[in-house]
């Protein structure tokens, strides 16, 4: 098992020398160059013989040593570019309305496929004792402005008294002044004096008495104005409570499902119906990174779409500058009229995004091969025979071939046998006819 291995390893080595260092030679060899020993002893002995070749037959000796490829002379051609994505439809809005509110559906359902317009009662919800709650409070705002009222009448009442308080005071500090002053000169008693301070304390107190009343008639002023913001806001609920009981169209459109079913107890966030809306419609597509840089937002867009053949025409409204995380691909949005409704959400579309026109080369598919980098392009070769190769890029698929741009105007490229030779390689092409 040993010596079989080993003869394995020696034959493996040497078919990779001469695929790898000896390549030319081999290719050559598997090519059908096999004769050329032949050629050469004929040659040899012409020349012994002292008979001299002729001059059109060495060219010829010199050509069957080289390989035989077959190419084609092809020349760029102006093209209308466009960005070609495959997407789909989708509608330019889509709500589910639900309802805000707990009650029951006392409405007759629409049926899904009916248009509605914006604003259109779609579920009726019971009242119960909503209105009930309503009046309830307005009478409660009502009964608050009264209140207001008594209190603002009572603020200048208090203030009178502080007024009448301050007054009782002066006049107490005069008779005070003066009962000092004849007692000190023997006219009054004592007495006379204690009472005058006595009363002077008491219209102080009287004073305080006053102020304290002007607080409490200010504070139920205060008061007042806070139960006429309450029973506002009770009134504002009620109303809203009552507008929830009325679910309607927030735009124009189609059902997608029926409405709710007479009868039906809605809880809050309960599906009444879908709504979308179809006109204009939205064509979505994501474009890869090589791509985007040539789609514009207002470029003007073609689709054709996969179900019925119809073709449709818009112009790019969104290009997205955040690529998708999993994919590494921009959203492309494009608006398309569909006044007949005609296009229905979700089909399946082939997108085509005009972008600037650009010279390109009509080729077939098995040209195209890739250098020792793994760079796509061409193995061209020019008038000398001398192989080259082309990087090139794919802007367009199509039956006949592909379309390939940055390359020279007019090339001349290996379609057969461009697997076979590589760089600096000289060969014997074969050209095709132009009609090929």
């Amino acid at each position: 098992m040993r010596i079989v291995s080993l003869i394995l390893a020696i034959a493996v080595g040497a078919g990779l020398y001469f695929w790898v260092i000896e390549r030319e030679q081999t290719l050559a060899f598997l090519a059908g160059d096999t004769e050329a020993p032949e050629t050469e002893t004929a040659r040899t002995g012409a020349q012994t013989d002292g008979t001299d070749a002729s001059q059109d037959a060495a060219p010829a000796s010199d050509t069957s040593d080289l390989i035989k490829v077959v190419a084609r002379k092809s020349i760029a051609r102006e093209i209308d570019n466009a960005v070609v994505l495959r997407g789909q439809t989708e509608a330019a809005r889509q709500v589910e309305v639900r309802a805000e509110t707990s009650s029951t559906v006392i409405s007759p359902p629409l049926r899904k496929g009916a248009f509605v317009e914006a604003g259109q009662l779609m579920c009726q919800l019971d009242p119960g004792t909503r209105a009930s709650a309503l009046t309830e409070a307005r009478a409660r705002l009502a009964e608050a402005i009264a209140s207001k009222t008594e209190a603002e009448s009572r603020v200048p009442e208090a203030e009178s008294r502080v007024i009448e308080a301050q007054a009782r005071i002066d006049e107490a500090q005069v008779n005070q002044n003066a009962a000092r002053r004849l007692s000190e000169g023997g006219f009054a008693a004592e007495t006379r004096v204690k009472n005058a301070e006595a009363s002077l304390a008491a219209a102080e107190a009287s004073l305080e008495g006053a102020k304290a009343s002007v607080i409490a008639a200010r504070a139920g002023l205060q008061s007042a104005d806070a139960t006429i913001e309450s029973a506002a806001a009770s009134i504002a609920t009620a109303e809203k409570e009552m507008e929830r009981l009325d679910i309607r169209a927030p735009f124009a459109g189609i059902l997608e499902s029926d409405t709710a079913e007479l009868g039906t107890l809605l809880q809050p966030g309960s599906l009444c119906a879908t709504v979308i809306q179809l006109n204009p419609i939205k064509l979505v597509a994501f474009a890869p990174e090589t791509e985007v840089a040539r789609v514009e937002v207002g470029a003007m867009a073609g689709a054709r779409l996969a179900a019925d053949d119809n073709e449709v025409r818009g112009r790019v409204t969104f290009l997205s500058r955040a690529a998708d995380e999993t994919t590494r691909t921009f959203r492309v949005e494009i608006e398309v009229p569909n006044d007949d409704l005609r296009i229905r959400d979700g089909q399946t579309a082939e997108i085509a995004i005009s972008a600037a026109g650009a010279k390109a080369h009509l080729l077939p598919a098995s040209a195209l091969t890739l250098n020792e980098n793994g760079v796509l392009g061409l193995r061209v070769v020019d008038d000398a025979g001398v192989v080259a190769f082309a990087p090139a890029r794919v802007v367009r698929d199509t039956a006949q071939g592909i379309w390939l741009t940055d390359l020279p105007e007019e090339i001349n490229v290996i379609v057969v046998g461009q697997e076979f030779v590589t760089a600096g390689v000289t060969v014997a092409p074969t050209f095709q006819e132009q009609t090929q």
